[in-house]
């Protein structure tokens, strides 16, 4: 169904364009094409370095898989999964099962936020936006188990299992939440060296993948050809250029919307961006700097679990798991909504108490002098 409806939105767009883009949907599919350009950059080099990353966690994923049994398939879910996360899992599992888990779930989440959505959306927001940013993306870090709990069901994994091979994960989570919510300025700082550190990285494999793809001399010990990393981006474009026509139809709907709109508080930047976010997530990046404080806040919440779920992520699945895409759609959209509530609760609450301060500045008991 959903291949029908991104190949029914190529359509839509293909037909726009030639008639002279008269509604836009043109221009969209135009926008999906050419977002191969910045895909590709940030992850075909990555990719390339993929067997050299897998040889190097080998040693130390084992050694944690004797230790406390956790497989060293779930070293992968710490990369986003277009980004070498699928591909370190599969080839580090001892159990197919867990890998596929890892790879799929936890990368299109976990790796994809600590890897790209953090260390990009910090350097793309801009200054004012970074705390509304970073406070949702606390929600969305503290609703992340719905998505690995449910995704490691819909894999096949039962509750002991999850568990088992999440406790690493769960600590990690801990420790940065921890840090975001009594030290953000250094967890900032910790995520532009991510950042920094992957440029570089995708740099150095895009070159030794270019050189050896050329001349097939490895300037690196185990490079995989960019061929093979093209082939993904690929599979991801085709998906962009069907999908993006197809969330500008549904955006145009909801944009009349208007008591759904008063009622979040989003602005219309804000309802835009939670349905575009799950198609990718650059576009919403750079949107949050014309949102108001509450459309950031929710925003980033949502993206944690649900960024590209219907764009990068549905391609990148639908070439390399097939059989994965409903279990991966469900877990990062039941993520997502989760963190959706949580941050709509907490922020009318916060409102509720803001207006209680104003109205009984003196008073102990504000809310029950308020009601």
């Amino acid at each position: 169904m959903i291949r029908y409806i991104m190949a029914v939105g190529v359509v839509i767009g293909g037909l726009d364009k030639l008639l002279g883009n008269r509604w836009g949907y043109g221009k969209k599919m135009e926008e999906g094409f050419l977002l191969l350009g910045p895909t590709a950059l940030s992850m075909v080099g990555i990719i390339c370095l993929v067997p050299l990353f897998s040889y190097v966690l080998r040693v130390p994923s084992n050694m944690l898989y004797q230790l406390a049994g956790v497989d060293p398939g779930m070293f992968g879910g710490l990369f986003a999964i277009d980004m070498g996360g699928y591909q370190i899992s599969a080839e580090l599992a001892k159990n197919t099962q867990i890998g596929v888990y890892a790879g799929i779930i936890v990368s299109s989440t976990l790796g994809c936020t600590i890897l790209f959505t953090i260390p990009v959306g910090l350097g793309m927001a801009g200054e004012e936006a970074n705390m509304g940013f970073l406070r949702g993306m606390v929600f969305g870090l503290i609703t992340l188990p719905v998505t690995l709990v449910l995704g490691g069901f819909l894999c096949g994994l039962n509750f002991e299992q999850i568990l088992k091979q999440n406790i690493g994960i769960f600590v990690f989570l801990g420790i940065v939440l921890f840090g975001l919510l009594k030290c953000p300025e250094r967890i900032e700082k910790g995520f532009f060296a991510i950042a920094g550190f992957m440029k570089i990285a995708g740099t150095v494999g895009l070159v030794a993948g270019a050189v050896y793809s050329l001349c097939e001399i490895k300037l690196l010990p185990l490079t995989a050809s960019i061929e093979e990393a093209m082939e993904v981006v690929a599979s991801i474009g085709i998906a962009m250029v069907g999908s993006l026509p197809a969330a500008e139809f549904i955006r145009r709907r909801l944009e009349k919307l208007e008591r759904l709109r008063s009622w979040s508080g989003l602005d219309a930047t804000g309802m835009a961006g939670l349905l575009v976010g799950t198609v990718s997530v650059i576009p919403v990046l750079v949107m949050l700097k014309d949102m108001n404080e509450r459309s950031r806040v929710i925003n980033a919440a949502f993206l944690v679990c649900a960024a590209s779920t219907f764009g990068a992520h549905l391609g990148f699945t639908m070439k390399a798991e097939p059989t994965m895409v409903n279990p991966m759609i469900a877990a990062k959209i039941a993520g997502g909504i989760s963190a959706l509530i949580l941050a709509e609760a907490v922020m009318r609450r916060r409102k509720q108490c803001c207006s209680c301060r104003r109205k009984h500045p003196g008073s102990r008991n504000r809310r029950t002098d308020c009601q």
